[in-house]
């Protein structure tokens, strides 16, 4: 999507010198290309199981003002095709966003957000079963491509990295995002910044258990079977029969519960339980102040929100309850996850200074 017209602007921020964007005192801050009349941009690119969401983003013309999005795009990920076509796939959405640039803005780096089991450390997916990414070292190979330095990180923490960095995160350096939609994983922030694990911190969803339904993972009756959108959409079909096309996804296992259906009133209320337990857990764990809530599931809203606080209190003693709130980037949370993956990795790049 074309959006050159109107200008889409990521969330204002007034953070002190964030990693993402130098300050104007640095010689790297609006930098060479600056100073050469050229504005810095950077292509954030959110890689899915079926689509890849991309985006050419620039800076504001002043310190203080917001990134901004010059261009969007969306692009089938083409997994089915196997994984050299998944990475073909992402490399031409890179070369595509680069034709878009301005001849007055220089482009600086790429961002990129990936599921799977992810090392950062290496900038290598290790395992990506809908992409069939096996020790794939993608941030080498689009280094390697395009010439740029290469932002690099799991979908769900770098969706929790822009929370952090510009939504319901910001002013808490110690927080998780949970993000509850097709799967669950968390992304989880200490000291202001996200703890990665060697690529296996916050996967939440699975594990854990013992008994119940099967799960892809290999084990059997976690969270992620009932608890994600996509869990009670099925555990829903299955319990009722329910066709695919009449419950795609928990929106319509909660309608259902809220039109008085009492197989989705169970479905739904177990869901939120096993959700508050893994939340219970981690604030156990890491005695969390604030839990931002992001992923599809959070649309809806206090019908989510409110038990979700009772469940996850009822699963606590003496730990202080954290504070719910809900994420604000919604489906665009790891497109600028991206976006700021690809600044920080443009500010300590040892290429040529911004």
């Amino acid at each position: 999507m074309r959006s050159g017209e109107a200008q889409v602007a990521f969330p204002a921020v007034s953070e002190p010198v964030p990693p993402s964007r130098p300050s104007s005192s640095s010689p790297s801050s609006h930098g060479g290309a600056a100073r050469a009349g050229l504005r810095p941009a950077v292509i954030a690119l959110d890689v899915g199981g079926t689509d890849i969401k991309s985006a050419l983003v620039v800076r504001g013309e002043h310190p203080d003002a917001p990134d901004e999005i010059l261009v969007e795009r969306v692009a089938p990920t083409r997994a089915a095709e196997g994984p050299e076509a998944s990475v073909a796939a992402v490399l031409a959405e890179i070369e595509a966003l680069r034709a878009e640039v301005p001849a007055d803005h220089r482009l600086r780096g790429v961002g990129l957000a990936v599921p799977g089991v992810v090392d950062e450390d290496a900038g290598v997916v290790r395992n990506a079963e809908n992409l069939g990414w096996v020790d794939l070292p993608l941030r080498q190979v689009v280094a390697d491509a395009t010439g740029l330095p290469v932002g690099f990180g799991h979908d769900v923490r770098a969706g929790g990295l822009a929370e952090a960095r510009l939504g319901a995160g910001r002013g808490e350096p110690d927080h998780a995002y949970v993000s509850v939609g097709t799967g669950i994983a968390a992304a989880i922030v200490l000291r202001g910044e996200v703890y990665a694990g060697r690529g296996f911190a916050g996967e939440v969803g699975h594990g854990g258990v013992r008994g119940g339904e099967p799960c892809p993972c290999g084990g059997s009756g976690c969270a992620e079977t009932y608890a994600s959108a996509a869990g009670m959409a099925r555990s829903y079909r299955h319990l009722t029969g329910a066709a695919v096309l009449e419950v795609p996804g928990s929106a319509e296992v909660l309608a259902r519960a809220k039109a008085g259906d009492l197989v989705a009133r169970e479905v739904w209320d177990r869901a939120v339980d096993r959700l508050g337990e893994l939340v219970a857990a981690m604030v156990r764990v890491l005695a969390l102040p604030v839990v931002v809530v992001g992923g599809g599931l959070v649309r809806a809203g206090d019908d989510l929100m409110v038990p979700l606080d009772a469940a996850v209190r009822s699963y606590l003693t003496f730990h202080p309850a954290p504070r719910l709130v809900p994420a604000v980037l919604g489906a665009a949370a790891g497109t600028y996850g991206a976006a700021v993956l690809a600044w920080d990795a443009v500010a300590t790049s040892e290429l040529e200074p911004m």
